[in-house]
């Protein structure tokens, strides 16, 4: 029945859009979507690179660049749900979705490819998912394995009936067309098609013994079912020629949506042979020359097309760098996070504070930068309002409309009244023009190293919340949380506001 109502809406939002505006052209749309990428993995926002990132720093010369762009969360599932529903990611929830686990959408969202599927786009979704399926279990899980110092129960291939379609999944969701392998580091480690697996699972991943190395880091794979003879270094390059294949069948007859969420730079950090050696900061970094040059296999192939003229192309990351960046800027002077205070999971910058770069030929300026604070859920309000959709009424309750932004035009400024920043439900944070309020006295989810510390100057705060002027203090070592009690009194109320309410945009 909420399935129902959601295409009843869908359909509304479309009839009355049709007839209230003149048709224009649609544009292709691709989302290109990194993992564990850091605002400062990409060169030409970051002076002291030491990877090189030509095919994104080219699109970023084509189009426009934020510098204040966020994920809705600091952690994987609940962003990708954010971006494709327009939706806070806290609305639902705060966690991942763990290895088989449950959908985090629920039958009544609406997400952005539904809502382009009713202007006729063709939509697909080729890489990690991650956000669940509704798998058919034969029994509870049978294996149990030690995992993080502790025995644990996983799935084993014979728990599983993989005789049945798959449900819950990108298929249910709006996407046309599906291809990839789930999570990289969860099982199942196998080839998912649409609501199929190509091959079945008929052995049992060895977290201990996976028969690879990896270049940097440790595997960070979850024990269950996997294919024969699966190997992790096949994953991204198999995405990558399966984009681009998809992309070589398209007209210009109708328009498509090319939703590509990569496996990379996100551990295992796995750099094909040929990339080793190609940055100056490890592993991690010759896996993001090969992620760069992923995004540029795409761009060529629109290009090979004829299709990038009318391709609009948004490039960002789900959350910011993993841990490994601590130690990777004391070896290779390289900070994934730029100049930002923590890490992937965090409320501080470093968490959220992602990578954001949109390309439209003929209606965004090339070489254009924007300081609006922006973030990932109004990617649906804006791809809306360009494809001239009205949005059903309960749709994207988060999402604000970056087209006149885009288009640089004029507009009440800031454009968003505010933006929440949160991981985990123990600590939240309000930015507010220049303004962030965090409600503890640490955005951070771990305590940063001591010989990080001491690298950066970083101190430790004792107030109850803390408070910072980006503008002057993008960096977060200034606390004002003492010299503005009236401001964090204003601050703390919105954020209880928004988070009481079932929306943040008024329409």
């Amino acid at each position: 029945m909420q399935k129902q109502i959601s295409l009843i809406l869908l359909l509304i939002g479309f009839l009355v859009s049709s007839c209230s505006k003149e048709e224009r052209t649609l544009p292709n749309i691709v989302i290109i979507y990194a993992d564990d990428m850091g605002y400062g993995d990409l060169n030409i926002q970051n002076p002291t690179s030491k990877i090189p990132t030509p095919n994104l720093d080219n699109l970023a010369s084509e189009g426009m660049r934020f510098t204040d762009a966020h994920s809705s969360s600091g952690i994987c599932s609940p962003s990708r749900f954010a971006l494709l529903t327009g939706t806070y990611h806290w609305r639902r929830q705060h966690g991942i979705v763990g290895a088989f686990g449950k959908p985090f959408f629920k039958d009544s969202d609406i997400t952005l490819p539904q809502l382009l599927k009713t202007k006729g786009y063709t939509t697909a979704c080729i890489g990690k998912w991650h956000l669940g399926w509704d798998w058919e279990f034969k029994n509870e899980p049978s294996l149990e394995v030690k995992q993080w110092g502790q025995m644990r129960k996983f799935y084993a291939p014979d728990d599983v009936d993989w005789s049945k379609p798959i449900s819950g999944g990108p298929l249910d969701r709006g996407f046309d067309y599906y291809f990839g392998d789930g999570t990289i580091n969860f099982p199942p480690y196998a080839w998912v098609e649409n609501d199929r697996l190509i091959q079945i699972p008929t052995e049992t991943m060895d977290i201990n013994n996976v028969g690879y190395t990896t270049k940097e880091g440790s595997w960070e794979f979850r024990p269950g079912p996997k294919v024969e003879n699966w190997n992790p270094y096949d994953v991204l390059p198999t995405l990558t020629k399966k984009t681009v294949e998809w992309i070589h069948n398209r007209t210009d007859k109708e328009p498509f949506f090319l939703y590509f969420p990569l496996p990379s730079p996100h551990a295992p950090i796995i750099p094909n042979d040929e990339f080793d050696g190609k940055s100056r900061a490890g592993g991690y970094g010759d896996f993001m020359v090969q992620t760069d040059w992923v995004v540029g296999q795409v761009l060529k192939a629109l290009k090979e097309k004829g299709l990038d003229d009318n391709t609009l192309v948004i490039f960002s990351s789900d959350n910011g760098t993993e841990s490994y960046a601590w130690q990777r800027a004391i070896t290779y002077d390289h900070f994934s996070m730029g100049n930002f205070r923590g890490l992937k999971r965090d409320v501080w910058e470093g968490g959220h504070h992602v990578p954001f770069l949109i390309k439209w030929p003929g209606q965004i300026k090339a070489g254009s930068v924007s300081d609006e604070v922006i973030s990932q859920v109004d990617i649906m309000a804006t791809l809306a309002s360009i494809t001239e959709i009205v949005l059903p009424e309960k749709a994207a309750p988060d999402s604000y409309n970056l087209e006149p932004v885009l288009k640089e035009e004029k507009y009440d400024a800031p454009l968003r009244e505010a933006t929440v920043h949160n991981t985990y439900n123990s600590k939240w944070g309000v930015r507010k023009g220049d303004w962030l309020f965090i409600n503890d006295s640490t955005g951070g989810h771990r305590k940063l190293p001591e010989f990080f510390k001491k690298l950066t100057g970083y101190t430790d705060f004792t107030t109850e919340g803390i408070l910072f002027n980006m503008k002057d203090d993008s960096e977060q070592r200034n606390n004002l949380y003492d010299q503005y009690p009236e401001k964090i009194i204003v601050m703390d109320k919105l954020l209880q506001d928004y988070r009481n309410k079932d929306y943040s945009v008024k329409r």
